[in-house]
């Protein structure tokens, strides 16, 4: 698996003032990738025959949860990503309603992966669908920052018959707005000292971190698009909104105070299965967390780490929601131990009766050691490692539900629409 990038706040951001603008002389080479529609993209890649129809990704229409993806045709009516499944299935009565099929979408992800590593070694997956790249220095390769953004996205469709958009600019944040602005099958690219005047026309919610609170207490003073919040000094913008106010300023600018570091590794993995209906069949919720430790296990394995610390997340009928740890006397990563420890948590924190709507398993306290628990004779645990391998790498071809641990068959009987 390959080491991607991520970003972090710069140490040294200094407080806004007026007149800042976007560092002068930086090019624009930090181009956002984004897939269009990619659960939908994906599903129609096993439908054609649904191609130019309403398509909505989470769930049945009549089914508790929401929206994961929508196509074009049903956002016309109004359907978008997060509404409850109820709602979409209101607004848009003849829309096709497909369950989600993580499985399958992380294969294709890791596909675009693959290809945009061909034109960055500084690659940040912001989501299974989402990406951001360095270009900065890959001329000779691949031409311009605005030449090698075209290549790839038109690589990328080719290869995998999906369609993407893509924004290039000089920060994160305007490649970020520019990839939208491009939606769908488009590439904008801002010019390094264009930013403001690209930005200031847009709505100000089109500014990443700006929700519904912001983009309210902005309407209440008056305040509707990116220039009007261009014309406010970080002064004013301090006093109406404290410490958030400077980050307003900045990002009305294009201005961003991040930058890539690599090698980053992940504070916690987790995993985490919302029921359709809430439940206390005790064989589904073991097999459940059986299926949810598993697949954490294997993307530790994945990135090479090993971990002590695993938690169980319970979440009953009523919302109210326990956690639960355990710290593992040797850091580990093979599923036996984290399923034995996952397995007297649950016993634990659940009384056998209440109706549950979610349980989750998070692992942390990473290490790379190979240090593993000494409870089996290393004959045993030399056989265990070689096992774990060598399932994994059939699941990375086959698909993660086609090899389980027994107990966690019934979850995926059930649940996964893989079967």
């Amino acid at each position: 698996m390959p080491k991607f990038a991520q970003y972090r706040a710069k140490q040294d951001a200094v407080p806004p003032k007026a007149g800042d603008r976007a560092p002068a002389g930086f090019s624009s080479a930090i181009l956002h990738v984004d897939m269009d529609a990619f659960f939908v993209s994906v599903e129609l890649l096993d439908r054609p025959e649904l191609r130019g129809r309403a398509v909505i990704v989470g769930g049945d229409r009549d089914q508790r949860g929401v929206v994961s993806s929508a196509s074009y045709e049903a956002r016309k009516f109004g359907v978008h990503s997060a509404m409850a499944l109820r709602t979409a299935a209101k607004l848009c009565p003849q829309a096709v309603f497909l369950p989600v099929r993580h499985e399958l979408y992380s294969q294709w992800s890791d596909r675009v992966a693959a290809i945009l590593h061909r034109y960055s070694p500084i690659v940040e997956m912001a989501s299974i669908d989402e990406a951001y790249l360095d270009l900065a220095g890959t001329e000779r390769l691949h031409g311009t920052p605005l030449e090698a953004a075209d290549k790839l996205l038109r690589e990328i469709t080719a290869q995998t018959k999906l369609p993407c958009s893509g924004g290039l600019g000089a920060t994160r944040l305007v490649a970020k707005v520019a990839s939208d602005q491009a939606k769908p099958r488009g590439l904008v690219w801002v010019p390094a000292g264009s930013e403001e005047s690209f930005l200031a026309p847009l709505s100000v919610r089109r500014i990443p971190g700006i929700g519904k609170v912001t983009e309210g207490a902005l309407k209440n003073l008056g305040i509707e698009t990116v220039v009007q919040l261009q014309m406010l000094s970080p002064e004013k913008l301090e006093q109406e909104f404290g410490r958030w106010g400077a980050a307003l300023y900045r990002k009305s600018r294009g201005i961003d105070s991040f930058e890539f570091f690599i090698d980053a590794e992940p504070k916690s993995i987790s995993h985490n299965q919302t029921f359709g209906e809430d439940t206390n069949d005790r064989e589904l919720l073991d097999a459940t967390i059986s299926y949810l430790c598993q697949k954490a296990v294997k993307r530790l394995r994945e990135a090479g780490l090993h971990a002590r610390n695993v938690t169980l997340t319970v979440r009953f009928a009523d919302f109210h929601t326990i956690t639960r740890s355990h710290t593992l006397a040797k850091a580990s990563d093979l599923d036996t131990d984290f399923l034995a420890a996952t397995c007297e948590l649950f016993s634990a924190a659940w009384n056998g009766k209440s109706m549950l709507r979610l349980v989750g398993v998070a692992l942390a306290d990473f290490s790379g050691s190979d240090t593993q628990l000494d409870l089996l004779d290393p004959g045993r645990r030399e056989a265990l490692e070689r096992l774990v391998r060598a399932a994994d790498k059939l699941r990375d071809r086959y698909g993660f539900s086609k090899l389980q641990f027994g107990g966690s068959l019934k979850a995926r009987d059930r649940d996964d629409p893989e079967n």
